[in-house]
């Protein structure tokens, strides 16, 4: 009886192996005590009621931890990308048919800077959000 709750626990470990989410493994731990169980000459209907046991005691402890590490923090954006979303003020005039504009964003470094909307011009002293930055150009709107 051993040799197939070994088994069963191989089978049980290949399967997590290849999904991945800790749904087998708590088998496959259970199996593999009662495989031990079962060699030691201990009845098939205790290692029965232990492999029931141990997967149930393994599954509780395991699925709250499992579960809060595949909880991702949300991205921390940092670069070019952590600029989006700020405020910008308008240096000089942007438009872009005539390829000019820049910004300071936030009051720190100055960008060049053209409109989201190709056909929007925006004077010199207003405030714009930053929605995309391409290469050394932030995309800027009122």
């Amino acid at each position: 009886m051993w040799i197939l709750w070994l088994i069963a626990a191989a089978a049980l470990g290949v399967g997590e192996m290849h999904q991945g989410g800790f749904y087998l493994l708590p088998f496959a731990i259970g199996a593999t005590l009662a495989a031990a169980l079962s060699l030691l000459g201990v009845g098939a209907l205790l290692t029965a009621i232990v492999f029931v046991a141990c997967s149930g005691i393994v599954v509780l402890a395991l699925r709250p931890v499992a579960h809060r590490h595949r909880q991702l923090p949300p991205p921390i954006r940092t670069g070019a990308a952590a600029l989006v979303g700020r405020t910008a003020m308008v240096l000089e005039r942007i438009a872009n048919d005539e390829g000019v504009g820049c910004v300071r964003i936030d009051g720190g470094e100055v960008w060049t800077a053209r409109t989201f909307d190709d056909d929007e011009v925006i004077e010199a002293g207003e405030r714009v959000h930053v929605v995309e930055i391409r290469g050394a150009t932030a995309l800027v709107m009122p």
